[in-house]
């Protein structure tokens, strides 16, 4: 057994195997095999737990084609390593053998990279955090859990599904009933209160933004501040240790597992189109060092010179169709699912993963290896459907059953409750499914991911707050950050105490929030935004790890009665198999039919026509949705007031039978559920200026 201390100097060690690659244990050792097609001679690196002093430098030694691999006879779980390689001459970067590299199959890591330039100049050893060899056994389920029934299957479909996005460390900072030390942690957002709120607001999903090892850029640690969304990896397998107490893996672990047992899918949003290397002079952390002609994506510059491709905007791209990286992201993502027991992934900037190797192909490879896997083919697969490269806007061009973010569902819906001229068509499609953009019979109707807000953006509370973004925090002099947001502040920039401005701004945010629970598609709620989270203007919070990106949790009557109101929305969609999932007679994605019509109409009561969709100031408009018999169950019926103009409409319902009429279930022009009157109506309903309505339809008994 080997001991962890100073003057350890040789390990007996074999040739050992070339697969799998990474560190895995056996009862008399520890196999170590990493890919570096390049490399003169790769050097294990075996450190002090307590100390992470270097007590071992062994080379790998054997080669098979481009795996150089070893086996080491006694080292145990819980042993720290890394590795370093000679290569020689590089166009890329000097000979990296000064350099420490984490291993890209590491499962686990001894700390948090943080960028130190003083610490990496020469030799990186103390800057970087050592690999921690695992059994791998002791994490992933066993037969034995199974039957203790320790690990939860969730059977969410489509339809049900409500996604709610948060970030481990916002979610849980400022909570009063999580303990300090859990707070920012796995173990925080384990929390049962935390637990507890999700669940309650009717959440089916969460989706956690990265929890992979990250380190913060060099340019935005210089100037003291830290990249708090973690968009940054340098390791596809490792948890982020930041978020750990004492194991941020099994941590993590117990984190989803509590999840599902409150019946709550985990998905996580995993960045597999860069790393934290950057591109030309970037730091050499990981793959730089053992594959960099692999691992990346390169192109000619002008003057003919082999330069990065930078499809990412972080200084370089992964190269998706490269076999050694290919199999690595499948690896990656079956030991998220298979040992971590996560649900599924939303993919940062999603076409990277589908460049053969430059152009876009929703056939490529690894889309395809996806789709096939028999682990990961039926989890949630949630494309960010466009990247900064060429042909990089993608939406709608997913193969099936791939989930999109739909960001022309995001700008319709703002831009329409703004009150913007000429949108009502387009918002009426959104409304429905963007069936222009996922096609019927090809595409479920709930393949749009709506959204009207999402972590890269003002939160719901900013977007009828602030006209303009704010991100002098940030420190590039208020130039980052989206300039296109639709947003309105109804009189004033920022906060007030004006009443009237309060009241407008607080039923615009039913008005959307409504709206995305009412649209046919898979709601995605920014988390916060029920509790009417504020950012103070800044629509790019990616380095602000303080109170501006953490949940406020305290309560007022404004917020409890929007959280209120946040809660019964989401409720009625889910009552509802209409709201939840129109299935339509000229849709044959699905044999199933629950929709007899629907039917659009004019407040006056007409029959909406082409040339009514296209007046330019038409911002008001009904719609009736008749839902077919069920065996044993009456037809749905609904209908739904849309009023995106200042002024009041009469509203002609569509005709009843005597001793029938429309019962209200919802009018965001009232401030809270208490105010909102239980009426039924049989004809004719004055729709407030700027709110949206919803009618049931129900025959009076007796």
């Amino acid at each position: 057994m080997i001991e962890y201390s100073d003057n350890q100097t040789d390990v007996e060690h074999r040739a050992g195997k070339a697969l799998p690659l990474g560190a895995s244990l056996h009862d008399d050792g520890c196999n170590f095999a990493v890919y570096a097609p390049d490399a003169k001679a790769v050097i294990l690196c075996f450190f002090n737990k307590d100390t992470e002093e270097a007590t071992t430098e062994i080379p790998l030694p054997e080669k098979t084609g481009d795996v150089w691999h070893g086996f080491f006879v006694g080292i145990q779980a819980g042993q720290y390593y890394g590795y370093r390689v000679e290569r020689g001459e590089s166009r890329l970067h000097s000979d990296p053998t000064q350099k420490l590299l984490i291993d890209p199959y590491a499962k686990k890591l001894s700390r948090p990279l943080k960028w130190d330039a003083r610490q990496y100049e020469g030799d990186s050893q103390f800057m970087m955090p050592k690999c921690i060899v695992i059994d791998e056994q002791a994490y992933a389920p066993s037969s034995a859990k199974h039957a203790e029934s320790t690990v939860t299957v969730l059977d969410i479909q489509n339809h049900q599904r409500i996604v709610y996005e948060a970030h481990v460390k916002g979610l849980t900072k400022l909570h009063p009933d999580v303990p300090k030390a859990h707070q920012g942690k796995f173990l925080g957002a384990a929390h049962p209160s935390v637990i507890e709120h999700v669940k309650s607001l009717g959440i089916t999903t969460i989706q956690f933004m990265p929890l992979c090892s990250f380190m913060p850029e060099p340019f935005i640690t210089d100037k003291g501040l830290t990249n708090y969304w973690g968009y940054n990896p340098v390791n596809f397998f490792a948890p982020e240790p930041r978020y750990g107490v004492s194991d941020a893996l099994s941590e993590l672990k117990q984190m989803v597992e509590a999840y599902h047992q409150a019946g709550i899918e985990v998905i996580v949003d995993v960045v597999f189109n860069h790393t934290a290397e950057a591109g030309h002079g970037g730091p050499i952390l990981s793959f730089k060092g053992f594959s960099p002609y692999q691992t990346y994506l390169f192109e000619q510059s002008k003057s003919g010179e082999l330069v990065f491709s930078n499809h990412s905007g972080c200084g370089n791209t992964v190269n998706t169709s490269q076999s050694y990286m290919m199999g690595l992201i499948l690896d990656a993502m079956r030991y998220w699912v298979s040992v971590i027991g996560i649900d599924g992934f939303r993919f940062d900037l999603a076409v990277c993963l589908g460049r053969e190797p430059q152009q876009y192909n929703k056939k490529s490879g690894l889309l395809r290896a996806i789709s096939s896997d028999p682990v990961l083919k039926d989890k949630v697969l949630l494309a960010e459907p466009w990247d900064i490269g060429p042909g990089g806007y993608q939406v709608g061009n997913f193969p099936s059953p791939w989930l999109e973010v739909n960001d022309k569902y995001r700008d319709t819906v703002r831009a329409f409750w703004r009150g913007d001229a000429g949108v009502t068509a387009d918002f009426a499609t959104r409304l429905m499914g963007s069936r222009d953009i996922f096609h019927k019979g090809h595409r479920h109707i709930n393949t749009s991911v709506n959204n009207v807000t999402y972590h890269d953006g003002f939160t719901l509370h900013d977007m009828v707050t602030y006209a303009e973004r704010h991100n002098l925090d940030n420190l590039e002099d208020n130039r980052d950050g989206h300039g296109h947001n639709l947003s309105a502040n109804y009189g004033v920039e920022g906060e007030t105490n004006k009443q009237r401005i309060i009241a407008m701004r607080e039923r615009q945010k039913r008005n959307l929030f409504a709206t995305l629970l009412f649209s046919q598609g898979t709601p995605h709620i920014l988390g916060g935004d029920e509790l009417s989270r504020t950012q103070n203007g800044n629509n790019n919070a990616y380095c602000q790890d303080n109170p501006i990106s953490w949940f406020d949790w305290s309560m007022n009557k404004r917020k409890q009665d929007f959280l209120d109101f946040c809660r019964y929305v989401i409720s009625l969609r889910k009552s509802s198999a209409l709201l939840q999932e129109l299935k339509l007679h000229d849709d044959p994605y699905t044999l199933s039919r629950n929709v007899k019509e629907i039917n659009w109409y004019k407040p006056d009561g007409t029959d909406k026509a082409s040339e009514d969709w296209n007046a330019l100031h038409n911002k008001t408009f009904g719609v009736e949705i008749k839902g077919c018999a069920t065996q044993g169950n009456k037809p749905e019926h609904w209908f739904l007031c849309i009023n995106a103009s200042d002024n009041d409409m009469r509203f002609h319902l569509p005709s009843t039978v005597p001793r029938a009429g429309w019962t209200m279930e919802l009018d965001t022009r009232y401030a809270s559920l208490e105010e909102q009157p239980s009426i039924c109506i049989q004809k004719v309903f004055l729709q407030a200026g700027k709110s949206l309505t919803l009618f049931s339809y129900a025959e009076m008994e007796g």
